[in-house]
């Protein structure tokens, strides 16, 4: 019987799937029902995150509250979350501002404790609704207001000097260059393809090399959230992507990672973290005091996409956004400035010096 092969997608969520059970293990055991439960609805990632978050949870309430300081937090029972209240959760989110843990110190911002407060309510609201707890203070606890940080860009100027720098690895150090010639076309095209469809850099690395069509210049990705999308790319794209895949053809992959269109070194599926090192590694060259990554190549692309078309359903829909109104939150500084220049565009009485 031919073995199964699991395409990169399938190989991350088995991944994650396995690795959810060995933290399981340190949790609750109820918690195995609650992620059971979710299991269906939630990306394999977040479910990683909330176990994550809520070990953090249960060891803040084993080390501060006297009645559970003997106990396991393996052996936590559902009944204790009848037993927390709506104020012990409010300092639990004071706790998590600062903390020490294994000789590390933690800090959370804003996000950071908004993410946590996340895993609590999906927790309680699960239990709740199933009847499995009497109330749910997690609901009553109001979500932290975020404050809008200023968004990085790169201006047209950075992004020719950024590709230029790519190509030439003229103010890489030493040791960067010797592997310069070997990954400047990977480089390239990456950041090419980054830079002209907006995908996510986890959509990027997924991509094998069945899923591009040039007759169609499409690429199938895998969006966030598990589904399948559509995107196409331009000119620039297309020659960049022509140009690293007869160089491809040269290299022997790895076995189980022949299928990917971008290799590591090792010829292996490149990951995530090696892209977001690239992208760190020749914009601090052009750019030291702007923090660039992967995503802010993508904020690039949707800003310049926006200012072409002023079409933010269009932009949402390239980008992936399932609500546009997260589309509008980071462009609503250009989507002000639109309406500021429109200002004089309809004309209520001619002007009589006309």
């Amino acid at each position: 019987m031919a073995t199964k092969e699991y395409n990169y997608h399938e190989k991350l969520n088995i991944e994650n799937n396995l690795k959810l059970r060995e933290m399981l293990k340190s949790l609750p055991s109820f918690c195995t029902t609650f992620f059971r439960g979710i299991d269906n609805t939630t990306a394999s990632r977040t479910r990683i995150a909330y176990a994550y978050d809520l070990g953090i949870f249960f060891n803040f309430i084993k080390e501060n509250n006297p009645a559970y300081k003997d106990v396991d937090i393996k052996d936590f029972t559902i009944d204790i979350l009848d037993k927390i209240s709506v104020m012990d959760i409010e300092e639990y989110l004071e706790y998590l501002k600062y903390y020490s843990k294994d000789d590390n110190a933690h800090i959370n911002g804003e996000r950071g404790i908004k993410r946590k407060l996340s895993a609590l309510r999906s927790m309680y609201g699960y239990f709740f609704n199933n009847q499995l707890i009497k109330d749910n203070p997690a609901a009553k606890v109001r979500i932290p207001k975020l404050h809008d940080s200023a968004i990085i860009r790169l201006d047209v100027d950075e992004i020719v000097r950024l590709l230029d720098e790519v190509e030439s690895g003229e103010n890489l150090s030493k040791t960067q260059k010797k592997f310069h010639n070997k990954t400047k076309l990977r480089d390239v095209c990456i950041l090419t393809l980054l830079l002209g469809t907006g995908i996510r850099v986890s959509e990027c690395v997924g991509i094998d090399i069945k899923d591009i069509d040039f007759k169609n210049t499409a690429i199938k990705i895998r969006r966030k959230g598990g589904y399948e999308a559509i995107i196409y790319f331009g000119d620039e794209v297309e020659k960049a992507l022509i140009n690293y895949l007869e160089e491809r053809k040269m290299m022997t992959p790895n076995p189980e990672h022949k299928d990917a269109l971008f290799l590591s070194l090792q010829n292996k599926r490149i990951s995530v973290r090696s892209v977001e090192i690239l992208v760190k590694k020749y914009a601090g060259i052009i750019t030291p005091l702007k923090h660039i990554t992967p995503h802010k190549l993508r904020s690039t692309y949707g800003t310049n996409l926006y200012k072409e078309t002023g079409d933010i359903y269009l932009v949402a829909d390239v980008l992936g956004h399932k609500d546009v109104n997260t589309t509008k939150k980071h462009y609503a500084a250009i989507e002000n400035d639109r309406k500021w220049k429109a200002r004089n565009i309809v004309k209520l009485r001619e002007n009589d010096d006309e």
